[in-house]
């Protein structure tokens, strides 16, 4: 039964949702499918075939121009400047006071010229008003509205793309590029990045190509399946990737977040470096750890992490029942010094502590 929303923001591909019957929720102030038939089809349709993800959702900020460069080194934690034409990058959004805004990719179009910087629909607005207001001389325009999105995941999910892009062979692209083209008359942007650990592509097309390009997925013989924001996150959980409102807010030091690889701090100057280097060079107090459950239960966001004693030493940010492992499993942060692999913890659901292990992540290898 679908949710009423009041005020509902309604992606390009709304309608193709409604035909499929899919179950329709509010997530970050839109409409959005969160499942078609069921979790495990879709998901295991992802981890073996092809899945098919709406996420025109996402906010698209262009940052053009002599200073672009200049201001998104300053923006974000990674280096930019290293970023050659076609190539993208993860990067994170800091606050002014260590904390992160948001989580991001950048993709560079033309290298010192032009930068796509896709972001999360939640904070789409909150981002644009602060990059607006750090802006270093860069022309910088929210063109959300301009750009539908569709990813494309699963081992099949080349082989697909390869058929329907007949100018751009995806199949011959690294990770973390993106081409420019079009697809019947629209102007598309094919980047060989996505949130699932799968092969595969997420692409941006004009608004209006969105319906078209979906049909055409959903019509090849391949047979890709749609796949709704319930199997996406667990999909993303068993990768241990960070969802902003989850693993990461604007409280969050990105290296209790393990996030470590993508700040650059020997490289370059950025909004609120100082504060972030120094909470990691005075020893982190938590750190973000993946967890499997040893007895029968579902960690959940907001559970609390305890010792064997009741003693509280940590927060689940997510949890669910792993489809390819099939069994629990969970994202949190705890005190460093219960962090490491193998260390027992006990998660407090509904007032019993039930036992669980500090694991080696991600939970699924690809």
């Amino acid at each position: 039964m679908n949710q009423t929303i009041q005020n509902p923001l309604k992606t390009p591909l709304y309608n193709e949702h409604v035909k499929l019957n899919a179950r329709i929720v509010e997530f970050a102030g839109w409409q959005m499918p969160i499942q078609y038939t069921n979790l495990k089809d879709e998901h295991n349709s992802t981890r073996n075939h092809v899945g098919l993800f709406d996420v025109s959702h996402m906010g698209e900020i262009r940052v053009k121009g002599a200073k672009a460069v200049e201001t998104l080194q300053w923006l974000t934690t990674n280096d930019v400047a290293k970023l050659e034409s076609g190539q993208a990058q993860y990067g994170l959004l800091p606050n002014d006071v260590g904390g992160l805004v948001d989580d991001l990719f950048i993709y560079c179009l033309e290298k010192n010229q032009d930068y796509l910087v896709c972001v999360n629909a939640s904070n789409k607005d909150k981002d644009f008003a602060w990059m607006t207001k750090h802006n270093r001389g860069s022309d910088m325009t929210d063109e959300s509205n301009h750009w539908g999105q569709i990813a494309i995941q699963g081992p099949k999910a080349f082989e697909l793309c390869d058929k329907i892009f007949d100018t751009i062979k995806i199949s011959k692209m690294n990770r973390n590029e993106i081409q420019v083209g079009k697809f019947m008359g629209h102007t598309i942007m094919i980047a060989t990045t996505g949130y699932t650990g799968e092969l595969g592509c997420e692409v941006f097309i004009e608004s209006a190509g969105t319906e078209k390009l979906w049909q055409a997925l959903l019509a090849d013989p391949i047979k890709a399946v749609p796949v709704g924001l319930g199997a996406r996150d667990i999909l993303r959980t068993e990768m241990k990737y960070s969802l902003y409102g989850h693993e990461i807010d604007d409280t969050t030091n990105p290296y209790e977040a393990v996030l470590g690889w993508a700040i650059k701090p020997m490289a370059k100057d950025f909004m609120s470096k100082t504060q972030i280097v120094a909470a990691k060079e005075n020893g982190l107090k938590r750190k973000l750890i993946g967890f499997k459950m040893l007895d029968r239960g579902i960690p959940r966001q907001g559970y609390e992490i305890k010792t064997s004693a009741g003693v509280k030493i940590g927060t689940v940010t997510s949890g669910t029942h792993s489809i390819t492992l099939d069994e629990p499993i969970g994202i949190a942060y705890v005190d460093f010094a219960f962090s490491t692999e193998g260390s027992e913890i006990y998660v407090d659901i509904r007032g019993k502590l039930i036992k669980a292990s500090v694991c080696k992540t991600p939970f699924v290898i690809k």
